[in-house]
């Protein structure tokens, strides 16, 4: 049995709960000055103050002094294109010099252009390429990451992709959360016959489910890609066959992706940055997450989603990265941190609640994790500094010192 104290922690940061935290809910991250918590093998058996201290015998327990540290759980990651062959370099230089992300999709470029590179990759080649990308992301205090599915949009890569992902949960400590996105993009053999492709689609995602390849189902509902209708059919094809739901929604035009998602009861609502009042107003009265990706934002130079909007209206939000070969080629949560404490306007104990227990909502996962306290897993970061403020002050540095991973020290202190 292992056993873990941590100990003396100048904050702890607790975000207990098992759903998600709304509106004014998550400011509430239930900090604990001078803390402490107590491990045994994967979970967590208590926390408070070190007064708890007098109930063990430290003997008995690996200690970790967390003098002048925060200590908090570990991040989560809701939304990723995890695995993907190929890069974009060429057209973020293209964005630069004002082309649009649409007007590249159109000539071939975009998703198109990473679909062919993925294709070419093989199932060797995403692991290897998988594990890299996760010492990065686990360095950086993610210790949960979902990814997509969504580069192949035919059969044999879509069902590649996730095999990628099935094998590399086994191999690494991060945690993966499989998404089948099969209809992300429309290939150009496919225009004027999208419900065809929807159907081949369908078609996929029972073979997947057959092979418990996904949790969850994903489409990118947008002008140009797929119609609320097709984005409706499809996910609802993906309920009935037991997969849990997540939407690309209100991106780059205000189609209506946001209401769908509460009619749907999807698990989250993603990108959302020109969802409607009266969408907003839906998900506020909705367990479905908000789940805002200011890199893509910050990447592509549109507005920010109306987080500050979103939180004052009662939704429950989360931030994610968006990590992908094309519009947002960043697995940086330090950056995420400071995007959204400088220019949506949230509050460190908001980005704090929008990074953990409300990810892992996000995620269908806050019965186990996001949060610390008794029966959670034992999934905990330390801060090198003594304050939760260090996190957007340091602006877009990893201050990270040590991941507890399950219980296991897996970066820092050996």
């Amino acid at each position: 049995m292992s056993k873990l104290i941590i100990k003396n922690a100048s904050e702890l940061v607790t975000c207990k709960g098992t759903a998600p935290k709304h509106g004014k809910d998550m400011s509430h991250i239930g900090l604990i000055k001078n803390g402490c918590l107590v491990i045994e093998n994967d979970d967590i058996i208590d926390v408070g103050s070190d007064q708890i201290l007098k109930n063990y015998n430290e003997a008995e327990y690996q200690i970790i002094d967390a003098a002048n540290k925060a200590v908090l759980p570990g991040f989560i990651d809701s939304h990723t294109h995890l695995i993907f062959g190929g890069y974009r370099a060429d057209e973020f230089s293209w964005r630069l010099k004002g082309d649009s992300y649409m007007s590249i999709m159109e000539r071939g470029g975009g998703i198109t252009s990473t679909v062919r590179a993925t294709r070419n990759t093989s199932l060797e080649e995403f692991i290897s390429l998988g594990l890299k990308r996760l010492d990065k992301i686990l360095d950086m205090g993610v210790t949960t990451v979902e990814g997509k599915s969504g580069y192949g949009l035919d059969y044999e890569t879509e069902i590649r992709q996730l095999q990628a992902m099935k094998e590399l949960n086994e191999m690494h400590p991060v945690d993966i959360v499989p998404t089948f996105l099969g209809p992300h993009s429309l290939l150009p053999e496919y225009k004027g016959k999208e419900d065809e492709f929807i159907e081949l689609m369908i078609d996929v995602l029972l073979k997947v489910t057959e092979e418990n390849l996904a949790e969850f189902a994903d489409i990118f509902c947008e002008k140009k890609v797929f119609t609320i209708e097709q984005s409706r059919k499809f996910l609802t094809a993906a309920k009935k066959a037991g997969l849990k739901l997540k939407i690309h929604a209100d991106e780059m035009y205000q189609l209506g992706g946001t209401e769908l998602a509460v009619e749907l009861g999807c698990t989250s609502a993603d990108h959302l940055l020109q969802a409607s009042d009266e969408g907003i107003r839906q998900l506020s009265q909705s367990n479905t997450v908000a789940t805002l990706l200011p890199g893509t934002a910050f990447c592509l130079k549109e507005e920010y989603a109306r987080a500050r909007y979103m939180i004052d209206s009662g939704c429950a939000v989360s931030l994610a990265t968006d990590f992908n070969p094309g519009s947002c080629f960043t697995n940086s949560i330090p950056l995420i941190i400071a995007l959204a404490a400088l220019h949506m306007n949230m509050t460190i104990e908001e980005i704090i609640t929008a990074l953990t227990i409300n990810a892992a909502a996000a995620l269908g996962r806050s019965d186990r994790v996001g949060s610390i306290e008794k029966g959670k897993k034992a999934d905990i970061i330390i801060l090198e500094y003594p304050s939760i403020y260090f996190l957007p002050y340091h602006a877009a540095v990893n201050i990270v010192e040590t991941v507890i991973k399950n219980g296991k020290i897996v970066r820092g202190l050996k």
